[in-house]
């Protein structure tokens, strides 16, 4: 017995000193079934990520060896030393090596485990210098990314259509996951995400890209990511964050820096065209169209498609007092939100003057409340201004 567990001193230790090449050894082994059947972490496209999938599969590996000579010798003692053969249970709690042993070795254990897991936290918590700072806001139920330094700030919401969403189409490969603006940042630079929530605690979590943040209200977290090819990378709330959690996805395209920022010039330039428009009069087939888009993106969610509403749970916009009533009203509600309901979010700081001038103008005339109103940006920087 005392040969035994000499043996298992000196595999268990050795386990510890040279995980490495037995991690990756194993790993290797049994990458192509894992991947086959989707059980695993994936490996991502970033060096963190890349770290953080080796940190995962060095501890998995590490535990089974644990597991295998722990239950082996268990197992071969209980089958060799079985009551059935005549022998008696041995007592060890007054023996020194055996109380070394089973401290010394899980010391070890541990201490092999924490060197690279904190060298790989260190890593993912190393935010500073930064190449790119971008504030992202978690609302109910969109993204908002702001490009700091810079005036491009805009809205990500799901652009799913509702027709699949009710199974009146089929789903495509990215249902759910796709939005009408992607997060677009440049490949090979630093890009520190600071992330916060304007209603309830949301999670921006993109798998690929190793990040998985809370988005929390009145708080700031921070995490960063450095993409090292171009494409598409998609994520989605991890925080049950109300009825729509499930409709609140995350696209990122990494671009090469030259298209990033020719794509950044043109935001800036939409910005700037977008302060122009308030002061342009537009006539009701360009309110009542660009109303139509605004309303499917930021209201159809909880109004419905047809504006019916959700019964006790969101009002109907058809036949509403809201949008059949006094214009002043409407405006009030759907620029600073309802006092008295926290869902009717303030739409005030998330769509722009013209984008709200077209969605007031859309529910006032659509869904046969036919009132014939047309409201105009200018209308609405000023009612901001009172």
């Amino acid at each position: 017995m005392l040969m035994g567990l000499k043996r298992l001193f000196a595999f268990l230790t050795l386990s510890v000193l040279a995980p490495g090449a037995f991690a990756q050894q194993a790993a290797e082994k049994a990458q192509e079934g894992v991947e086959r059947w989707g059980v695993n972490m994936t490996q991502g496209v970033t060096e963190v990520s890349r770290t953080t999938y080796d940190l995962h599969m060095l501890i998995f590996w590490i535990c089974v060896a644990i597991g295998v000579v722990v239950f082996s010798v268990m197992f071969y003692s209980m089958w060799r030393h079985r009551k059935s053969k005549g022998y008696k249970a041995a007592q060890f709690h007054e023996s020194t090596l055996v109380e070394l042993a089973w401290t010394i070795v899980p010391t070890l254990i541990l201490v092999g485990m924490a060197i690279p897991a904190t060298k790989t936290l260190y890593d993912i918590y190393d935010t500073k210098e930064a190449d790119l700072d971008i504030m992202i806001t978690g609302y109910q139920w969109k993204w908002k990314y702001d490009y700091l330094g810079s005036d491009v700030s805009f809205f990500s919401n799901l652009s799913t259509p509702a027709s699949q969403i009710n199974n009146q189409q089929p789903k495509t490969e990215n249902y759910l996951l796709e939005v009408d603006e992607p997060m677009v940042v440049p490949t090979n630079k630093k890009i520190r995400f600071l992330i916060t929530a304007n209603d309830v605690i949301h999670a921006w979590w993109v798998p690929e890209l190793a990040v998985k943040k809370d988005a929390i209200p009145g708080f700031v977290n921070e995490s960063w990511t450095r993409i090292e090819e171009p494409g598409i990378y998609r994520g989605q709330c991890a925080e049950l964050c109300g009825k729509d959690h499930g409709f609140m996805p995350i696209v990122v395209k990494a671009v090469p820096e030259d298209e990033y920022h020719s794509w950044l010039s043109e935001r800036a330039e939409q910005a700037a065209l977008i302060k122009e428009l308030t002061n342009k009069t537009f006539t009701f087939d360009e309110l009542y169209e660009r109303g139509k888009k605004v309303y499917n993106s930021s209201c159809a969610a909880c109004h419905q498609p047809n504006g019916q509403g959700v019964p006790g749970a969101f009002p109907a916009i058809a036949g509403s007092k809201i949008a059949t009533g006094g214009m002043d009203s409407h405006l009030s509600m759907v620029v600073n939100g309802s006092p008295s309901n926290p869902a009717m979010q303030a739409f005030g700081a998330q769509l722009n003057e013209v984008d709200l001038a077209a969605v007031i103008t859309y529910q006032r005339n659509a869904f046969g409340n036919n009132m014939g109103d047309t409201v105009q940006p200018i209308d609405i920087l000023n009612f901001k201004n009172k």
